[in-house]
């Protein structure tokens, strides 16, 4: 059957997965802490982008919509192999070049929720406005805006023995 647009939606698709690659995988690996199942989800996650492109109705909001699909891939990921799988061994193993304040910022990140952790790191890691987190969360800005919050003060709690705040 062949849909008219779709693969002008696709070729935006593309482009957006390409420029955006590094992006995605990173936020893929601060959840999963495993380059191949890092790298596993995002070619997951574009295979989805691509196969549905044509479900895409605003081209504006094409960006937005591929990193739903990057994170509800993210999520379903981590429901299947949580279950099954101790976090420990999970390759939580730092990279040679994470420093202990980094490591300790990884870790105080895992213990938020999804859902705020997933707010934080598209707010200060992908630089996304508040708007575009509520659409890539399809959530209430408001509601973006107190998981952020929320999550800024749990990672406070979780880092003020480590470290020293201002």
């Amino acid at each position: 059957m062949f849909f008219p647009g779709k693969e002008k939606n696709e070729h935006l698709i593309e482009q957006i997965l390409l420029n955006n690659y590094n992006s995605y995988y990173r936020l893929a690996y601060s959840y999963v802490h495993n380059e191949a199942d890092a790298g596993d989800i995002v070619q997951n996650g574009a295979y989805k982008a691509i196969l549905n492109s044509a479900s895409l109705k605003q081209k504006s909001y094409a960006a937005t919509w591929v990193y739903r699909i990057m994170l509800n891939e993210i999520f379903r990921f981590l429901n299947e192999e949580r279950g099954n799988i101790p976090l420990e061994e999970m390759g939580m193993e730092p990279a040679k070049e994470d420093t202990y304040e980094n490591l300790d910022l990884k870790k105080a990140l895992d213990s938020l929720s999804p859902q705020d952790k997933a707010v934080i790191e598209l707010k200060y890691f992908e630089e996304l406005k508040f708007e575009e987190i509520a659409e890539v969360l399809e959530e209430n800005v408001n509601t973006v805006k107190s998981r952020l919050y929320r999550g800024l003060k749990k990672l406070k709690l979780e880092l003020s023995d480590t470290w020293q705040w201002e």
